[in-house]
């Protein structure tokens, strides 16, 4: 049985759910991280010595990194390349939006998110927000000229790294900012909320 530390709030640890009910997996979640705590205790910081979540034991694999979970997973439990394309170019094609995601797009979106979901409305920063919001935009942007011609990240399908986006998507979509015109990222996005596993393991209330 995979073992899988984290909140089930974290941005990262529903990119792993969500893999993991994608693939039929199964798995034990372990509340850790925020409100839960747990990853200051030396057995975690055994597990990951950076004591962050998500955390995942796979019999004797400990892996930590959201991405590099999923590419794990992918790796492992994906022979027929559903998820993740064996062409080393399609593939490096998706993997290059999943980095681009974790090092810019929620760079940019998760001041955002934490100053109107988790700062107290007397202490934000309302031009800062405003600033924030609009440069989300802008990267989203990006994104919006790479779907043209596609209907997922990969192309045809649904692969790997409509994950990571898609959890980004989930908050921007869902915080109470302006935003651009956006109708092939929004026409993406309904195709992942037609999807059991998204709306199970990503669709929860901003905490």
């Amino acid at each position: 049985m995979r073992t899988l530390w984290g909140r089930k709030n974290s941005i990262n640890v529903q990119k792993v759910l969500w893999a993991l009910a994608e693939l039929g997996l199964e798995w034990e979640r372990i509340d850790a991280g925020g409100a839960f705590g747990r990853t200051d205790e030396p057995a975690f910081a055994a597990l990951n010595p950076n004591r962050k979540v998500p955390v995942l034991v796979d019999g004797e694999t400990v892996l930590w990194e959201s991405n590099t979970i999923l590419r794990y997973l992918a790796a492992v439990y994906d022979p027929d390349h559903r998820l993740l394309p064996a062409d080393p170019a399609a593939r490096a094609r998706i993997e290059m939006w999943m980095d681009w995601q974790v090092g810019t797009l929620w760079t940019a979106l998760r001041p955002v998110f934490v100053s109107l979901v988790r700062t107290p409305e007397s202490e934000r920063d309302a031009a800062a927000v405003a600033a924030g919001a609009a440069e989300c935009g802008r990267l989203f942007g990006l994104f919006e000229g790479w779907l043209e011609g596609r209907d997922f990240v990969g192309g045809a399908a649904f692969g790997l790294g409509d994950l990571p986006l898609g959890c980004t998507a989930w908050r921007y979509f869902s915080l109470p900012i302006e935003r651009p015109p956006l109708p092939r990222v929004e026409a993406w996005f309904r195709r992942l909320q037609d999807r059991p596993a998204f709306a199970e393991q990503v669709m929860q209330p901003l905490s």
